[in-house]
């Protein structure tokens, strides 16, 4: 009986000496008949301010393996150099603040006390852009390895969305919008004039449709999605004006719709100034022309880099703005994620 007790004595020992050392979460607890949980890490947030916002879907962040990164002043892809290497920042850090007397101040919001209120209040446009890559990968290439510009969102075939810089800092993506807006890239080889044979040489056709054919010399396209098709939300080839030009272009994939809907429901919960419509004329429909500067300055809501610039077409006359906005006013009649 006393061997007994003295064996038990020493287990318990030995248990309380265990306790500091977690086990891994594949192994059972050394003295313990239930598994120790840890809590898991949410990947669907996007970064505002240093902080974690959730917005439903999956987010591969600048700072995750096989993210990119904007703040990097390398080469995202040193085996395929430029012939002229860019140097210095492919942002502006922070934001520019307007003051109550009339002045701007340039601040570097991300970790200050003071960041949330003050990018509230001074974001309030999204604009929506495609890239004319192709893919995220692609595009991320040409903006920071060749072009030394910057944007907060990659938007992917297969419907992956990447962020690159908090919200707090201003990207290099559409000239007089970067200080009060975010700017997403969506992966679309864009929109053509009729006769231009490019969207023949993106978009082949099978019994389901048109699809996206990436070229040859693409060797590498960083779609996450194994085997993924791109195919376009709706099959027919679009065609509309823009700035009063025709221009045709195949839609986004249903994928890059979902996505989106998730992302701007999320910066229009975070930012109450960023509101869920886009620039429209006199009889309600959406405006395919640029804003005037005193129209620019006056809108707070979502914009295609054509109502911004004059000499800019995307995100092309294949996007459906009416259907995304529908979609994004019912999400966010839906509970916050």
């Amino acid at each position: 009986m006393k061997l007994c007790t003295a064996l038990l004595l020493l287990a318990l020992a030995a248990c309380r000496a265990a306790e500091p050392a977690l086990p891994p979460l594949d192994a059972e607890p050394v003295c313990a008949s239930s598994r120790i949980e840890r809590p898991s890490v949410r990947n669907d947030v996007i970064v505002v301010c240093g902080e974690r916002i959730p917005i439903g879907v999956p987010v591969v962040l600048w700072t995750e393996r096989g993210g990119y990164d904007a703040y990097s002043t390398e080469l995202r892809f040193p085996s395929e150099p430029p012939k002229d290497l860019p140097a210095g920042l492919r942002y502006q850090p922070g934001r520019k603040i307007d003051k109550g007397d009339g002045t701007t101040r340039l601040s570097s919001l991300s970790g200050t006390p003071a960041c949330g209120a003050e990018l509230r209040a001074a974001l309030d446009q999204f604009v929506i852009h495609y890239d004319v890559c192709g893919t995220s990968r692609q595009c991320f290439k040409i903006l920071h390895d060749r072009r030394k510009l910057s944007v907060h969102f990659l938007l992917d075939v297969d419907g992956t969305l990447y962020q690159t810089l908090d919200l707090s800092d201003t990207a290099w993506h559409a000239r007089q919008a970067n200080s009060r807006s975010v700017g997403i890239e969506i992966a679309n080889i864009g929109a053509y004039p009729p006769s231009d044979p490019t969207l023949e040489q993106w978009y082949p056709c099978d019994e389901q449709g048109p699809y996206v054919r990436f070229p040859a010399w693409m060797k590498e396209t960083g779609v996450r999605t194994p085997g993924f098709v791109a195919r376009p939300a709706r099959a027919e080839r679009i065609t509309g004006a823009i700035h009063g030009t025709s221009y045709e272009m195949h839609d986004l994939t249903p994928q890059q719709y979902a996505t989106l809907v998730k992302l701007a429901a999320g910066l229009c919960r975070a930012f109450p100034s960023l509101r869920p419509d886009c620039p429209r004329d006199a009889q309600g429909a959406v405006r395919m022309e640029a804003l005037s500067a005193a129209e620019f300055e006056q809108f707070r809501g979502i914009l295609g880099h054509f109502h911004i610039s004059a000499d800019k077409q995307d995100p092309g006359p294949a996007f459906d703005w009416e259907h995304f906005l529908l979609a994004l006013r019912s999400e966010l009649a839906q509970p916050a994620p």
